[in-house]
């Protein structure tokens, strides 16, 4: 698991490259791990074309709908079933909330704040 800080009200959006750079996906049994997945989920906000062509260039497929005033020159698949997984980091976002230092960014500095986020993803893991 990966955290990339943005500042302030800033959209995670922008950091995307950054964060799909930073996290490592560990195998069953034995041999390194992967750097990419086989599939990003996301929601609207991710609905940009620079996000799509990055996932292509890498290999990476992807489920994220198109916004209502997007302008796409093909119809694309949407995987319903795929999409309704997303609600698995949309659950975790709520258990790491539910850390008051967390919720109320408590800690001012950075890594700080980010160092309480993976102390917090470790004690949900545990």
């Amino acid at each position: 698991m990966t955290f990339v800080l943005t500042p302030g009200e800033r959209h995670d959006a922008p950091v995307f490259e950054e964060l799909m750079q930073g996290g490592e996906i560990r195998r069953q049994g034995r041999g390194r791990p992967k750097r990419k997945p086989r599939r990003v989920v996301g929601d609207k906000s991710y609905a940009s074309r620079r996000i799509r062509m990055y996932l292509r260039r890498k290999g990476i497929r992807y489920t994220i709908p198109h916004k209502s005033n997007e302008v796409h020159g093909r119809k694309a698949s949407f995987d319903k079933e795929q999409y309704r997984l997303r609600n698995i980091v949309e659950r975790l976002f709520n258990r790491l909330k539910q850390f008051r230092r967390i919720a109320t960014r408590y800690e001012k500095r950075a890594e700080n704040y980010k160092a309480m986020l993976v102390v917090a993803s470790i004690l949900l893991w545990l």
